[in-house]
């Protein structure tokens, strides 16, 4: 792919919901920001439009930044309700990715902003995200959005057979 057209400003930056349609596109963005590589498989895009045909069931949803027409960048906001805080909805943005090279060009910004306002129209109480250890630049843009590191964050990979029980474990092998 021959890179997009560079935006001037986060002006030239539009957000809108995903289609189906836009799931080639989806996968081709997670692929440039994946840890790890081959999490991802274009050639199926069955388990994404599955996924996104559910997730368009729900109040939240999977928003893209396009520039010129042309989709790039992408996250997901997921809304669900908390039992605590008087049982208020929570929103957590998943899976931001924007293509490299239109990095620190307000892409992300423009995008994080619309999943932010999407979530108080939803009259959620708070946003919240992760972002991998390994991921310092997006560390420095979220604080720079006003997001704020309060928790330490734990995962449990489910996807592999149980390596054993450690002391107090629950028999899973370390998650990326």
């Amino acid at each position: 792919m021959s890179g997009p057209s560079r935006p001037g400003d986060a002006g030239d930056v539009a957000v809108r919901d995903a289609t189906e349609g836009d799931i080639p596109r989806i996968v081709e963005l997670f692929e440039y920001g994946s840890l790890i590589e081959g999490k991802e498989d274009p050639t199926d895009p069955a388990p994404y439009r599955a996924a996104l045909r559910e997730i368009a069931q729900g109040p939240g949803g999977v928003l893209l930044a396009e520039v010129g027409g042309e989709v790039v960048g992408v996250c997901q906001l997921i809304v669900f309700r908390h039992l605590q805080t008087r049982g208020g909805q929570c929103a957590e943005v998943e899976s931001v990715h924007v293509h490299p090279e239109l990095r620190g060009r307000g892409v992300g910004r423009v995008l994080m902003r619309a999943a932010v306002q999407r979530a108080r129209e939803l009259g959620c109480y708070r946003v919240q995200l992760t972002s991998n250890n390994a991921r310092t630049e997006a560390h420095r843009f979220y604080e720079a959005l006003g997001f704020e590191p309060t928790h330490r964050g734990f995962k449990l990979n489910l996807s592999q057979p149980p390596a054993g029980e450690g002391p107090g474990g629950v028999g899973a092998t370390r998650g990326r």
